[in-house]
């Protein structure tokens, strides 16, 4: 069983290793900007699903507020740069860092109460988060923060004459989003917290601790989320609180993991790949209408993938993908 369950770990290293070097290669024939942002785009949401995915699928505690993690790190990463002159390579730890403990805060009391009930209380976090940065001049308030222009730089991830860095950037997160949860699943970490999401109270009698369980995993999650959040906000070139501290980030944040399957290795980078393309495509060629066509077509598919594979999408790829042999170890 042992010597299978290396192998199996193996075979997924290798096999991540395989699919980053089809990314890196993939946007070399393309020099549409407008592809070329989607696939940006879609790499981006794939780290920040898997970013949700070690809290929500592995530990099985559902948040619907990461986007105010997301937009603590996109602010403390600008402020640093825009105020102090730090350069976002190295604002980022920082963003990562309030992100970690922002998580940390927010699960403090949140982890007192399970299920529906701690999904509902990040939902009101999170709409706090927002409505502070709303109204809070010292970081822009309603009007938002826009990232001055210095020059193009690797350091500063300032590049306008072209978006093939900004893929090796959002590749290189996505990538180590994928690998924290692949050694997360291959860890005593992994073990206790799949323990926690299928029987807490199991879990607890066999010696799991179930509360620094939750926290663990809520700290990292939020680093990652707010690490991903830092890096959108230099891609964008300005943040406010309604594009990076929204509801609606919360749930998107979330679903492609849900929609890919959630708990897996390659259900968020699966989800990523259908939901991020579908959703932009349907808005770009229905959206103008002004009929809500796009968001009809776009949740009826949701919808339909969610009916026909709850299991998500990934679970087409067969009982390596899904890790179920992670699982049953």
């Amino acid at each position: 069983m042992a010597n299978s369950i290396t192998r199996r770990r193996r075979a997924e290293l290798l096999s991540g290793a395989v699919v980053a070097l089809a990314l890196a290669a993939l946007p070399l024939p393309i020099g549409d900007v407008y592809t070329q942002n989607l696939i940006i785009v879609t790499i981006l949401f794939a780290g920040l699903a898997q970013a949700w995915n070690i809290l929500g699928g592995y530990c099985g505690q559902i948040s619907l507020g990461h986007a105010l993690y997301f937009g603590a790190g996109a602010y403390v990463s600008t402020l640093l740069f825009v105020d102090l002159g730090i350069p976002p390579a190295l604002g980022m730890l920082a963003a990562g860092a309030v992100g970690g403990a922002a998580a940390l805060l927010v699960g403090w009391p949140c982890f007192r109460v399970s299920g529906h009930y701690y999904a509902i209380a990040t939902v009101v976090v999170g709409e706090i988060g927002w409505v502070l940065f709303l109204n809070w001049d010292l970081v822009g308030g309603a009007t938002g923060i826009y990232v001055p222009f210095k020059g193009e730089s690797w350091i500063a991830l300032q590049f306008r004459t072209a978006k093939l860095p900004w893929h090796y950037i959002v590749l290189a997160y996505a990538t180590l989003t994928w690998l924290a949860a692949w050694l997360i699943e291959g860890s005593r970490w992994g073990f206790a917290w799949r323990a926690v999401k299928d029987d807490m109270v199991a879990a607890r009698s066999l010696g799991v601790r179930v509360f620094a369980s939750k926290m663990a995993a809520a700290a990292i999650s939020g680093c990652l989320t707010a690490v991903g959040g830092a890096i959108y906000a230099q891609y964008v070139g300005y943040i406010d609180p309604d594009s990076v501290m929204a509801t609606s980030l919360s749930i998107l944040i979330p679903l492609p993991a849900v929609l890919g399957g959630v708990g897996t290795l390659w259900g968020p980078l699966v989800g990523a790949a259908v939901l991020i393309p579908m959703s932009e495509l349907t808005r770009s060629y229905l959206g103008g209408s002004g009929s809500g066509v796009d968001l009809m077509i776009y949740g009826a598919l949701i919808v339909t993938v969610a009916l026909l594979r709850p299991q998500g999408l990934v679970s087409l790829l067969g009982r390596r993908a899904r890790g179920d042999d992670a699982r049953a170890a």
